[in-house]
């Protein structure tokens, strides 16, 4: 396609709100492909296609069941990976909004479509499998994992996270060619070299003591950061510390209390994550997908803990299979992994070295690119 061309591209992307990892995805394709001369429109699926009590009634639900019951989440995870994503059992999932988006590509006459959430690319599928006329629609798959719900039979292509989760994808039916590792897209700033000594500068640390940062996503108390929070208390090597509470400010207070007085410190919800990964040496953290890919980028050792049911386990699967993770358990675990991870640099290296091999920092931009060549089409 000819840069003109490009530059007359009118890209829809559809997120939704649940967990913080969509939402940042969507952004940082809306900001790649305004980088390559596009029109973005940004719409919330759920709080603008469905209904925004819908949404916010049913990201409470959601929330609450990860926070009080995750096994039922991990329940409904898993029988939603035995059925297909237009099945009479997901009780019309897969139709949520589709009036209101066919109004919306009536409307908008966007030139391509991207989604960055299982729902929307159901929906798009949805309509049109039912005769609607739509643009060229690509899927960006968030986690390391292909699940059935993400599988639409008129998804024109996948963006997936690494060259495993093709493969899954592809042994599910996929055609080979529909399915473009890309890795999960980034901020622009993580394909931006940044060294550990500015960022541990930048950040009031010490270069004479190791860091360990341990996070859980913007939602912190869907973390298990208080155990970590003990767990670097207890250790009597010298380290510095950073818990990041993400937006729970009662996590925050907790944290801060726990923390007083030691080189430990806590933190409230952080826009600039990259720097924070630079700076240290080990990442403790559940295994969201976003949190994967920025650690990979930022070449920051893992040690994973507190993942929850679902896609964060089976993420977390694939990050001790990748060699690029420690993986904890319990808190027992916990301490002894961190024990062992600062003990070894030998240890923290090597995870560095598969996190090399594995990383793509330019995921935005191969994204971009993909989609603006619409060279694929579903049947």
């Amino acid at each position: 396609m000819s840069p003109d061309a490009k530059k007359m591209t009118r890209v829809l992307i559809l997120s939704a709100s649940y967990g913080s990892g969509h939402n940042a995805a969507a952004r940082s394709l809306a900001a790649g492909f305004e980088r390559a001369g596009a029109t973005v429109t940004v719409v919330d699926h759920f709080a603008e296609l469905v209904h925004p009590v819908f949404d916010r009634a049913s990201r409470a639900l959601y929330y609450t069941i990860l926070r009080q019951a995750p096994f039922l989440w991990a329940l409904g995870y898993a029988l939603g990976d035995r059925m297909t994503s237009d099945s009479s059992l997901t009780l019309g999932v897969s139709r949520l909004g589709t009036r209101r988006l066919a109004a919306l590509l009536e409307r908008l006459a966007p030139d391509v479509v991207v989604t960055v959430h299982a729902t929307p690319a159901a929906a798009m599928s949805a309509l049109a499998r039912h005769g609607t006329r739509t643009p060229p629609h690509t899927t960006v798959v968030t986690d390391f994992v292909a699940h059935s719900q993400w599988i639409a039979r008129h998804v024109d292509r996948y963006c997936v996270a690494a060259g495993e989760v093709r493969h899954e994808f592809i042994a599910r039916g996929i055609p080979a060619d529909r399915v473009v590792v890309t890795g999960v897209p980034l901020r622009a700033d993580f394909a931006d070299p940044l060294a550990q000594s500015a960022a541990r500068a930048s950040l009031g640390l010490s270069a004479r003591a190791p860091v360990v940062l341990a996070m859980a996503g913007s939602q912190g108390s869907l973390g298990r950061l208080p155990d970590v929070a003990r767990a670097l208390l207890a250790m009597r090597r010298p380290l510095q510390g950073l818990i990041v509470a993400g937006r729970d400010r009662k996590l925050h207070a907790t944290l801060a209390r726990l923390c007083d007085g030691s080189p430990i410190r806590a933190l409230g919800y952080v826009d600039d994550v990259r720097r924070l990964m630079t700076a240290a040496d080990l990442l403790v953290t559940k295994a969201g997908g976003m949190t994967l890919a920025e650690a990979m980028a930022s070449e920051t050792p893992l040690l994973l803990y507190g993942s929850l049911p679902g896609q964060e386990r089976r993420n977390e699967r694939f990050a001790a299979r990748a060699g690029i993770a420690l993986a904890a358990r319990s808190r027992s675990e916990l301490a002894a992994l961190l024990e062992h991870a600062l003990a070894e640099p030998e240890l923290l290296e090597h995870l560095r070295g598969r996190m090399r091999r594995l990383s793509r920092p330019d995921a935005t931009e191969d994204i971009v690119a993909a989609v603006l060549e619409r060279e694929v089409r579903a049947p």
